[in-house]
């Protein structure tokens, strides 16, 4: 067993693999419900076992798999007149992203990932709602503060999510269909632009593989709840999770347990 944990989880402890494990299983649960939220689960309490930028690599192996047949399959349901321009500049944000990911220390990213996350839970949370269609001005703020994030810690989908969770004339199967949408195409820029900086290696794709399996079971999970949920439910259940997961990750709690 040490062996294969040489090989996939290098320099982790047990409790660090642990860690790993249950993000991941959390992750893709949420994921498979709301189709978003891997990251926003994931990234904070990855980053306090791994750090930030090999986290970040880590996630972009582990959702692939997934991210591009759900994307297809929900092109053809999607808004396209509200993705693109998303796209677009949220493509145009992504490197200011990366370097201030690689730029800050890691434990001001810790706070800042953590700290991006409760605000977006909470704003979602309080059920803020806009009416009619998004102004292109909005849309490309949105898509610029998405860019940003996805750079920094691969939750892209926040800024999304409070964007089309909040439109009131939305259901969650359309806002399913926009965020796996988007999630497929930006999986290729971000991808690229990950490898120009060095952050997918060889290791990320060997750690990804066995986490891929949970990531597999969790996200089957959480398809299947989705079918049975209400619009409540739908919403009440991703936001307790993420909500929970950023809280644990605040450097805050590091003292009193020792991390």
């Amino acid at each position: 067993m040490s062996g294969l944990q040489n090989l996939f989880f290098p320099a982790l402890a047990g409790d660090g693999v642990v860690v790993l494990l249950a993000a991941t299983l959390l992750g893709g649960l949420v994921r498979g419900f709301t189709g978003f939220g891997f990251a926003m689960v994931f990234m904070p309490l990855a980053s306090v076992v791994l750090g930030p930028v090999a986290a970040l690599g880590l996630i972009w192996f582990i959702d692939l798999p997934v991210a591009l047949p759900v994307a297809a399959r929900s092109a053809r349901h999607a808004e396209w007149r509200e993705i693109v321009p998303l796209l677009v500049t949220a493509t145009l944000a992504l490197p200011a992203g990366v370097w201030l990911l690689t730029w800050l220390d890691r434990e001001t990213m810790r706070w800042v990932l953590a700290l991006l996350v409760l605000a977006a839970v909470g704003l979602m949370a309080s059920g803020w709602r806009y009416h009619g269609r998004p102004s292109v001005s909005l849309s490309l703020g949105v898509g610029a503060l998405s860019g940003l994030c996805n750079g920094m810690a691969s939750i892209g989908g926040m800024p999304l999510a409070v964007f089309w969770l909040g439109a009131q004339r939305n259901d969650r199967h359309k806002t399913r269909a926009n965020l796996q949408t988007f999630f497929g195409i930006s999986t290729f820029i971000s991808g690229a632009v990950l490898w120009w900086k060095g952050i997918l290696t060889l290791q990320a794709l060997l750690t990804a593989v066995p986490l891929f399996a949970v990531y597999a079971i969790g996200f089957w999970g959480g398809v299947h709840g989705f079918r049975l949920a209400s619009e409540a439910s739908f919403r009440r259940g991703a936001y307790l999770v993420i909500f929970l997961s950023a809280l644990v990750s605040l450097p805050l709690w590091d003292a009193m347990i020792g991390r």
